[in-house]
């Protein structure tokens, strides 16, 4: 459900029609998007925008339930694994309620990214950069 303002268009038509349960992907610049899910790609150049950007604002949007990371970014991208945890620990004191952290094999996550309602590509060039978010309600 959405809860604030967001300028870019698609992103936040995307957001406003998500349901409980519900998913939407932040990805690296390198993860393969299904044909029959919807891209939303902001991608300029390397770094530009980066994952926990897209993300701080993305989350300003959506309530978030839980979240899906790939079990690979604690051993190969251990800084970026380490802030989006920080940041689901403040989302959860905004939000007021208990987020669950879930790690599947890259994988799995590739393949949850075909039943998610769109995936916004950044410029994000590191491993694993990956996110996968599920909508929760605000009631």
């Amino acid at each position: 459900m959405k809860k604030g303002v967001l300028l870019h268009s698609d992103i936040s038509a995307v957001i406003s029609r998500l349901g409980h349960t519900d998913q939407i992907v932040i990805s690296d610049a390198g993860l393969p998007i299904p044909s029959s899910t919807q891209r939303i790609d902001l991608a300029l150049t390397q770094g530009t925008p980066d994952l926990l950007s897209v993300f701080d604002v993305v989350v300003q949007e959506v309530q978030v339930e839980a979240v899906i990371l790939a079990a690979e970014i604690i051993e190969h991208n251990p800084q970026i694994h380490e802030q989006i945890i920080k940041r689901i620990a403040d989302l959860e004191i905004q939000q007021g309620n208990a987020i669950a952290i879930k790690y599947v094999s890259h994988s799995i996550l590739k393949e949850k990214t075909e039943k998610s309602k769109a995936i916004i590509r950044t410029g994000e060039c590191s491993p694993y950069a990956n996110i996968l978010l599920c909508s929760g309600v605000t009631f």
